[in-house]
């Protein structure tokens, strides 16, 4: 029984290969973390690296900090778009089936704030299960989440290797055009576990063997 856990264990780390290993060199890697580089741009997207750790059937995006704040008379946007890589061995079926992200929200008297968040699958905008943004209206001052199921086909890699593009792209806004002065509207989205760092992204998957 724990050789068949351990093949089944390695077969799910090998299944999404986003760093662009052979299948060779991952099995070679067993349970180790892998470091995944992720492109980004965005006006909220911190100074330095974001980061991909891929380990067991979840990738999570690590980055220091992501919010919006806005005083009397303003309203301010920050977005952060991501990109990752899915290279997917052949041999394996895989498919991204939930996204999580949580924060905070403080929003005074006549103001507002807004999250929106668009998954993408090769450029194009993925149906979730689930509304992955969230309007914060006035007197709103506490924590947030969201556990967004994703409605995507399955990747698959049966008969031969396939490259594609993973995206999550987000916006935060926060007005303060009318709110009192010396008052502050804020959100953010916050750190879910810090185990690897400031993870402010979780993506799990499925992975099938064809």
């Amino acid at each position: 029984m724990k050789i068949l856990t351990g093949i089944i264990s390695s077969l799910t780390l090998l299944s999404l290969n986003v760093v662009g290993l052979s299948q060779v060199q991952a099995q070679t890697q067993g349970f180790e973390f892998q470091n995944v580089p992720v492109s980004f741009s965005g006006t909220g997207c911190p100074p330095g690296k974001i980061e991909g750790v891929l380990n067991g059937d979840t990738l999570s995006i690590t980055f220091s900090a992501f919010e919006a704040k806005a005083s009397r008379p303003n309203v301010v946007s920050k977005s952060c778009n991501l990109r990752i890589g899915l290279n997917v061995p052949s041999g394996f079926n895989v498919q991204p089936v939930n996204v999580k992200y949580l924060g905070f929200a403080d929003v005074p008297t006549r103001g507002s704030a807004d999250l929106s968040v668009k998954i993408l699958f090769q450029g194009k905008e993925v149906p979730t299960i689930d509304d992955p943004n969230q309007k914060f209206n006035a007197g709103f001052s506490d924590v947030w989440s969201k556990d967004v199921g994703i409605v995507l086909n399955t990747i698959n890699a049966c008969s031969r290797p396939v490259s594609s593009v993973f995206g999550i792209n987000s916006t935060l806004t926060a007005r303060g055009t009318n709110i009192s002065r010396g008052q502050e509207t804020q959100i953010r989205i916050d750190t879910i576990d810090t185990t690897i760092g400031e993870v402010l992204f979780q993506v799990r998957f499925e992975f099938n063997p064809c």
